[in-house]
C-alpha cells in the first residue's frame, strides 16, 4: 500500500454522484456536451496523470516516457488515420488553445484573418474584441445571407466571404462556427483562399464527430489545418486536437509547445486515442447519422409547437431557435432558467441580428448529441420538443413545470447513460481500463 490518507472524501464523492443524478435525470441539450464512454471515463482518470512528458515522443525534457511516447503516438496515429490528416497534434488542452496555436503557426502579428462574425454564429477564438485572437490579430467577418419566410436564408452567404476576401486579402480564412446549424462546405472555402492567396483553417469543435461518422463533408482535402475539440460530438474527453499538411507540422507542434503550453496531459491525450478507436466503428456512424436524424426531429417538433427555428432547419447536432416570434417579451436568459427547472438543459444563444446583449439574448441553442448517446430516437426527440414548448407555455406556473419536470424524469429513466456509483476507486465503479 502507499502512503495516501485513508479517510474518506464524502463531501467530493457526494458532490459527483449528485452530478452523476443530474446527467441520469434530466435531458442534456447543450449542443457542445455529450456522455463520454466508460472507457474514455477510466482513460482519463488513469496512472497517466503523474507523468510529466513535456516535449513530444522520442524528443522529452524528462526521463521515464517510454510508455507514455507509445500512448501519444497511438492517439496520433488514431487521429490521422480517422480523419486522413498527414500530421497530428493531440496535446492541445482544448478547442481554445488549438485554435491560438494553430493562428501562431500560420500568421504574424497583426496579420488580417477573415473569419465569422460572433453574433451570427462564429466562436470567441475567431476575432471576438473580449478575446486574444482579435488583440494578436486583425479580423474581419463575413455573415449570413437575411432570413426569409420559407427558411431558405440565414446560410453562410459566400458571396460576401468572397467579396470581403478580395477587398482585404486576409492572409487566413477561417470556417467553422459554434452556432450555426447547416452544413460548412469546405470547398468553396478552398477556391477563395486559393485565389487571394490565403491559408484556409477549418474549426471543426462541433462536427469532428459528424465527420468522423460520415454525417458532415470532411473538410481535411481541403484545409491547410483542421482544429477541433474531443467531448462535443466526438465523444471524447475535454480536450483539443490540431490536424495539418505534413508542411506546417513542424510550425504548429512548435506553436503548440513551447508556444503555448508545458506538459500534455497524458491521461488525456491517452483518452482521446480510445475515443478515435470508438469512432472508427460502423456503429460510430450509426450515432453520427442518429445525431442529425434527431436534430431534426427536434427542430420540427419545436417549430410545430410555434418557435421559429433560424435558416429553417438543421444538417448536424444542433438547433438555434428564435423565440421573438412565440414571445416577443420572453428573453433567452428566462427561457434558459425556466427549462433548467423543468430538467431540460440548454443555453441562452445570440440569434442573427439578436437586439439583445449575449448575457441575455432572443433565442436558446440545443443539442442532440448527448441525448443520442443516451439512446434516444426521433420519437424521444419529438417529446422533448413538445415538454420544451409545454414549459415555455406555462413558464409562469409552477405546479405546470413541476409537472414537466416528472415527465421529463419519467424519460430519461429509460435512457440513463450511466448506471453503478461513484467511489474512489473511480467513477461508476470503473476498476479497470479494458472498456
Amino acid at each position: 500500500m502507499g502512503t495516501w490518507p485513508n479517510q474518506h472524501d464524502s463531501e467530493l464523492f457526494d458532490l459527483l454522484g449528485r452530478e452523476v443524478q443530474r446527467q441520469n435525470t434530466s435531458l442534456q441539450l447543450i449542443a457542445s456536451e455529450n456522455f463520454a464512454s466508460p472507457a474514455v471515463l477510466a482513460v482519463a482518470s488513469s496512472v497517466l496523470t503523474n507523468k510529466y512528458a513535456e516535449g513530444y515522443p522520442g524528443r522529452r525534457y524528462y526521463g521515464g516516457n517510454q510508455v507514455v511516447d507509445e500512448v501519444e503516438m497511438l492517439a496520433i496515429e488514431r487521429a490521422k488515420s480517422l480523419f486522413g490528416a498527414e500530421h497530428a497534434n493531440v496535446q492541445p488542452h482544448a478547442g481554445a488553445i488549438a485554435n491560438m496555436a494553430a493562428y501562431m503557426a500560420m500568421l504574424e502579428l497583426g496579420d488580417t484573418v477573415l473569419a465569422m462574425r460572433l453574433d451570427q454564429g462564429g466562436h470567441l477564438t475567431h476575432g471576438s474584441p473580449v478575446n486574444a485572437s482579435s488583440k494578436l490579430y486583425r479580423f474581419v467577418a463575413y455573415g449570413l445571407t437575411p432570413a426569409t419566410s420559407d427558411g431558405a436564408g440565414e446560410r453562410i452567404d459566400m458571396d460576401q466571404v468572397a467579396d470581403i476576401a478580395r477587398r482585404e486579402r486576409p492572409k487566413l480564412i477561417v470556417a467553422g462556427a459554434t452556432a450555426y446549424s447547416r452544413i460548412i462546405d469546405p470547398a468553396p472555402f478552398r477556391e477563395i483562399a486559393d485565389a487571394v492567396g490565403a491559408r484556409f483553417m477549418f474549426d471543426a469543435a462541433h462536427v469532428a464527430g459528424l465527420v468522423a461518422g460520415g454525417a458532415h463533408p470532411d473538410p481535411v482535402p481541403h484545409a491547410d489545418v483542421v482544429t477541433f475539440t474531443t467531448h462535443k460530438t466526438l465523444r471524447g474527453p475535454r480536450s483539443g486536437v490540431i490536424l495539418s499538411t505534413a508542411e506546417l507540422a513542424g510550425a504548429i507542434d512548435k506553436a503548440v509547445i513551447p508556444g503555448l503550453q508545458g506538459g500534455p496531459l497524458e491521461h488525456i491525450v491517452a483518452a482521446k486515442a480510445v475515443a478515435f478507436r470508438e469512432a472508427a466503428t460502423p456503429e460510430f456512424r450509426d450515432y453520427a447519422a442518429g445525431v442529425v436524424a434527431n436534430a431534426r426531429a427536434l427542430a420540427d417538433g419545436l417549430a410545430s409547437g410555434g418557435l421559429r427555428i433560424v435558416s429553417g432547419g438543421t444538417d448536424n447536432h444542433l438547433v438555434l431557435v428564435d423565440l421573438r416570434d412565440f414571445d416577443p417579451d420572453l428573453t433567452g436568459r428566462e427561457a434558459q432558467e425556466v427549462l433548467e427547472r423543468s430538467g431540460i438543459v440548454c443555453n441562452r444563444n445570440q440569434i442573427p441580428g439578436d437586439p439583445r446583449s449575449p448575457f441575455v439574448t432572443s433565442g436558446i441553442r440545443m443539442g442532440s448529441a448527448a441525448q443520442t448517446t443516451a439512446g434516444m430516437g426521433a420519437s424521444e426527440m419529438g417529446k422533448v420538443a413538445s415538454l420544451v414548448v409545454e414549459a415555455l407555455r406555462k413558464r409562469d406556473r409552477p405546479e405546470a413545470i413541476d409537472e414537466v419536470r416528472g415527465e421529463v424524469a419519467a424519460l430519461c429513466a429509460g435512457f440513463t447513460p450511466y448506471n453503478g456509483e461513484v467511489g474512489e476507486r473511480g467513477a461508476f465503479g470503473i476498476t479497470t481500463l479494458t472498456g
